[in-house]
């Protein structure tokens, strides 16, 4: 039993930087961001607003949709960590395609408008300290980075189906966001309230164009991270994590 967990151990994919699943630093990863993610949904509980008792509840917010999938991510990972299993390290894998890039969208849109006018993302009824705000709207993104560049093997996803998933998330994201307003007589993000209806298409068509950009753009920092590995053509999939050609 020993030895098949040591061989276990020693194998990975090549460009991957450190052992994962492990019950080492991947575990202490994993653990401390499924831990700042489980905070930020106490803090939603302890902290109610008007959201709690709508339609939709905080998952009208798009910062709660990828919370909710990161957690579920980094969930997986650490259960992966705790019995070395394969299986769900491909899954944690799988689900990190989507939630990292979304990640960073969400960081990127929120900052991005936030610099340009609070007004446009944070209502004037919410009041969100830093600690906060940094847990819901920079720490997913950051240790998702962290999860992918160090404990993960190499995506395989190329651009057109990268386009695909982002717009799929962000066309559904609008119909869901719809159908709540209709319920509410609200937006979640104030913008929404201040663009016209072709306003919003447009807003959420650009955002499909910026979440497929970074996963190109993660893909890209990835291979300049751990570099590009053999001349030959990758045939690993997204969750594999055993050797593919020789370096």
């Amino acid at each position: 039993m020993a030895y098949s967990t040591a061989q276990f151990l020693v194998k990975k994919h090549p460009l991957q930087r450190i052992h994962s699943p492990s019950r080492g630093f991947s575990f202490v990863v994993h653990l401390l961001g499924l831990s700042s993610f489980i905070w930020s949904f106490k803090y939603m509980h302890e902290n109610p607003n008007h959201a709690n008792e709508a339609y939709g509840w905080h998952f009208q917010y798009l910062t709660v949709i990828g919370l909710s999938l990161s957690t579920l991510t980094f969930a997986i990972g650490l259960l992966a960590d705790m019995t070395l299993s394969a299986r769900l390290f491909l899954l944690k894998n799988l689900l990190s395609i989507c939630s990292a890039p979304l990640e960073v969208l969400i960081s990127i849109l929120y900052w991005g408008l936030r610099i340009i006018d609070e007004r446009l993302v944070v209502p004037d009824w919410a009041v969100i300290p830093l600690d906060a705000d940094l847990s819901f709207h920079a720490v997913p993104s950051i240790v998702l980075l962290i999860d992918l560049l160090l404990l993960s093997p190499p995506w395989t996803i190329s651009i057109l189906p990268a386009l695909g998933l982002s717009s799929t998330i962000a066309f559904g994201y609008w119909f869901w966001i719809e159908r709540c307003f209709s319920y509410n007589g609200w937006y979640p993000y104030p913008i929404f309230e201040q663009l016209p209806f072709a306003g919003r298409i447009g807003l959420f068509a650009l955002s499909a164009a910026v979440m497929a950009l970074s996963t190109g753009t993660l893909r890209w920092l990835y291979g300049r991270v751990n570099g590009y590995g053999t001349q030959s053509k990758a045939q690993s999939r997204p969750g594999a994590i055993y050797q593919n050609g020789i370096l």
